[in-house]
């Protein structure tokens, strides 16, 4: 839920955090729209899980919405909260990226998947099925849905790059730039439900609990009476298709 505090942030006072760099008016700010760090770090909590503390993330997203603070000006039409949110996303996106926590197997084995789905999109104009991808790569089903459920961390931050390198914010030089940027992101915005829209019933309801409703996926398994594993499976092969279809958008 959004900070009450918000209705308190106008733009009069924006004007006077620039004139003054007031500690109290910056904090006031960052405490409207802490909200902005805390979603998005539970959002990728998925990645780091057990790898990283809850606190180091969100202390990286803090850092990035206070530099936000600091160079947002609301006279170029973007909203403080669409400016912040696609910055404090990279930050932590970024953050992890230079961890490097996957095993250097698991990171093999996945881009061989990704590319298997790639592969087989475009010879068969079709989502293939796991029993297809699992022959591409010579592999039994068993061992497919166990790297799947491995993989879970590395497509997911995959996943999260891609949508951050289509819809990022380059740095306004003018007003002008602001409605090409809504439009931008309007777009993406009809993309990614247009990507849910072509998953199947369990891959669609994982992926709006997870991205929409903020539930974890040990939360999902529990909610449709399945095991975790066989829920990060499902996640993990959601988003690849996902992947497949944004980035053939990015090439249009």
């Amino acid at each position: 839920m959004r900070n009450p505090e918000l209705n308190e942030i106008n733009n009069d006072l924006w004007d006077k955090y620039q004139e003054t760099k007031s500690i109290d008016i910056r904090n006031k700010i960052l405490m409207a729209y802490l909200y902005i760090v805390t979603v998005n770090a539970k959002r990728m909590s998925t990645v780091y899980k057990n790898k990283a503390e809850l606190e180091d993330i969100v202390n990286q997203g803090v850092l990035a919405l206070m530099d936000c603070i600091d160079r947002y000006d609301w006279q170029r039409g973007v909203q403080f909260d669409t400016f912040a949110s696609i910055r404090v996303r990279g930050s932590i996106i970024d953050y992890l990226r230079k961890q490097d926590w996957i095993p250097r197997d698991i990171r093999k084995m996945s881009l061989k998947i990704e590319n298997a789905y790639l592969e087989l999109q475009t010879k068969m104009d079709r989502t293939p099925t796991d029993k297809e991808v699992a022959a591409s790569l010579g592999i039994g089903m068993d061992d497919f849905h166990k790297v799947l459920s491995q993989s879970n961390s590395f497509v997911t931050l995959s996943y999260e790059e891609l949508l951050s390198d289509i819809g990022g914010f380059k740095e306004p030089t003018s007003s002008i730039v602001a409605p090409e940027q809504k439009i931008q992101e309007n777009e993406l915005t009809k993309m990614v439900a247009s990507t849910i829209d072509r998953l199947n019933e369990k891959e669609r309801l994982i992926v709006s609990l997870y991205y929409y409703e903020n539930i974890s996926l040990k939360e999902i398994a529990a909610i449709l009476g399945i095991t975790p594993s066989r829920v990060s499976q499902i996640h993990t092969k959601a988003l690849l298709k996902m992947q497949l279809i944004l980035s053939e958008y990015i090439k249009d």
